[in-house]
């Protein structure tokens, strides 16, 4: 059995420590805050974040990170994006051996434009990093926490390190698949994000089913459109990482994302709803991304154009619904024909 240590104390580190434990491994949850680290050993609960769940024996807390990451040769990282380079900064410090690192979390840095794994390579040095593997799909942390079947996709550039975490985390109720287009599966789970918001606002108007089913299906257009353009498989999209994890993400009251879409669709402003949260919402961060990146890539993203307004420009969310239904008509099937032409002309 292995030794994990899994940066990040919230709600998603917490339910994949939780499956971890059940598979037999000795894991090291680190947090930040001595008190939050200190309840979660004494009550064995993270009441924080995951209140009335029971967390299993072979799960200590720590707040220092030398003594989380002592003699582990894997580690997940479950921090927020806005922060992973301030914890690599630390791990760096504290380790001085090669370590497989999974990242968790779902989003892309704002002006460098970097995917997570990117990230990760660039603050890590090659002596101190074995691989870099990414873990996503549709999968709710309360879910999880309470072993109900979840499935997620395992992506890295060296198959062999995916298949190891996919090893290391599958169970009776926590499937996991494999997937080489580490790119595809970071964009699926970034952009999905931006989406939930939308669908959020959509519900928050009062807007239908119709409606909900529109921006799913045209965010998935948006999402495999830049997906393609930076690498990516454009199967990935129709995958756990792509389509699984954006139906989940947009149409559930566990979502952040969509919690937050909805209180905006309900008339609050985006301070307001970011401090009643209390939890990072990674979508409104990857609105600037997804936004940098459509011009940067010369790609058409409607909805997170109309959305990067709305969050940031205080445009009527109504008013930006209804921009987006008077847009100029055109073939449902473009993206497919213009990745089947590139293709064609590739060969």
């Amino acid at each position: 059995m292995a030794k994990v240590a899994i940066l990040g104390a919230g709600s998603w580190g917490t339910a994949l420590a939780i499956v971890l434990c059940d598979n037999g491994h000795e894991v090291h949850l680190w947090g930040h805050r001595k008190e939050h680290i200190e309840a979660i050993n004494r009550t064995k609960k993270n009441e924080k974040y995951l209140p009335n769940v029971p967390l299993p024996d072979n799960l200590t807390g720590f707040y220092f990170l030398k003594d989380a990451v002592e003699n582990v040769e894997t580690i997940v990282l479950a921090v927020p994006t806005k922060a992973i380079r301030e914890v690599l900064s630390q791990l760096r410090e504290a380790i001085d051996r090669p370590v497989l690192i999974v990242h968790v979390s779902k989003g892309i840095e704002p002006g460098s434009l970097k995917r997570i794994s990117e990230i990760i390579e660039e603050e890590m040095p090659p002596h101190l990093l074995k691989d870099v593997v990414v873990l996503s799909g549709p999968s709710h942390a309360e879910e999880v926490s309470l072993r109900q079947p979840t499935t997620v996709t395992s992506a890295s550039k060296n198959i062999q390190a995916a298949k190891f975490v996919q090893d290391l985390f599958i169970n009776r109720y926590f499937r996991v698949y494999t997937n080489p287009d580490i790119i595809g599966v970071e964009i699926g789970g970034a952009l999905k994000n931006i989406i939930a918001l939308a669908a959020g606002i959509s519900d928050g108007l009062g807007y239908g089913d119709n409606a909900k089913a529109a921006l799913i299906t045209r965010g998935l257009a948006e999402i495999s459109r830049l997906g393609c353009k930076m690498g990516a498989n454009p199967l990935t999209f129709s995958g756990l990482a792509g389509i699984g994890d954006l139906i989940v993400t947009c149409t559930s009251v566990h979502s952040r994302n969509w919690r937050a879409g909805h209180l905006l669709g309900k008339g609050k402003k985006l301070d307001e709803v970011l401090e009643s949260m209390g939890m990072v919402v990674e979508g409104v961060r990857t609105t600037k991304a997804a936004k940098q990146l459509s011009e940067k890539y010369s790609v058409k993203m409607p909805i997170a154009n109309v959305l990067y307004e709305v969050l940031f420009h205080e445009k009527d969310p109504k008013e930006a619904v209804e921009e987006l239904m008077a847009r100029v008509k055109t073939h449902e099937m473009e993206d497919l024909v213009n990745i089947l032409e590139n293709r064609n002309e590739e060969l």
